[in-house]
């Protein structure tokens, strides 16, 4: 087992225990440097090409457009990009590590780069409503060097019995959070500069993907 192996493990350790008992964790950094800054490089490429598309709300014949709730813009990571595949294997060494120690029976993940542009922002609301979704972590990697507060385009995550904010997250370069995405509303604030992060989701197989028996 060499050094990167032992702090992997103790990272998803103290992962599981905060979801355990909070819901939600924040790390400052859980990438390798490097593969952080390739990830910014990438978003920022693909914003300067206008590669990136208006997000909506809703999945399949419940997707539109709402510039009231959200004026972002994303794109689905490409698993033959070399640098979004980097990613995608770290996810996927998450997702084992936590069906390990939470037995969360997490089947797959999907994942996008989003770009809130200079005023963007996302109205408060839920990954996955009790019983209606198969999304049950939510992920959040922030890819913005030098960010300060007075950027705006924090993360505000919610109390769902009473509305209390519970934590603020600035998006600041490598930090990383996940949260049970059924138990949490959450919003992101104007941002005043242009803000990169990757969104994502793990998921267990719907009724409708189980394999017959």
């Amino acid at each position: 087992m060499n050094a990167q192996s032992v702090v992997d493990y103790a990272v998803f350790d103290l992962i599981a225990d905060a979801l355990t008992t909070h819901g939600y964790c924040i790390l400052p950094q859980l990438l390798p440097p490097a593969l952080t800054h390739d990830l910014y490089r990438r978003v920022a490429r693909l914003d300067e090409h206008n590669d990136l598309s208006q997000a909506g709300i809703g999945r399949e014949q419940q997707y539109q457009l709402n510039e009231k709730i959200r004026t972002d813009e994303t794109r689905w990571l490409d698993p033959s990009n070399s640098i979004d595949q980097a990613y995608l294997t770290h996810m996927a060494n998450f997702r084992l590590a936590m069906n390990q120690r939470l037995f969360l029976g997490l089947f797959d993940y999907e994942s996008h780069y989003a770009h809130y542009p200079s005023g963007a922002f996302y109205k408060r609301h839920v990954d996955a409503f009790k019983g209606e979704s198969n999304r049950v972590l939510t992920t959040v990697m922030y890819l913005n060097p030098f960010w300060q507060t007075r950027d705006g385009g924090q993360l505000q995550i919610y109390d769902i019995n009473n509305d209390n904010l519970i934590v603020s997250v600035e998006p600041e370069m490598g930090t990383f959070v996940v949260f049970l995405s059924e138990q949490f509303p959450h919003e992101v604030l104007p941002s005043k500069r242009d803000r990169y992060s990757i969104a994502g989701w793990f998921r267990v197989q719907a009724p409708l993907q189980a394999p017959m028996i």
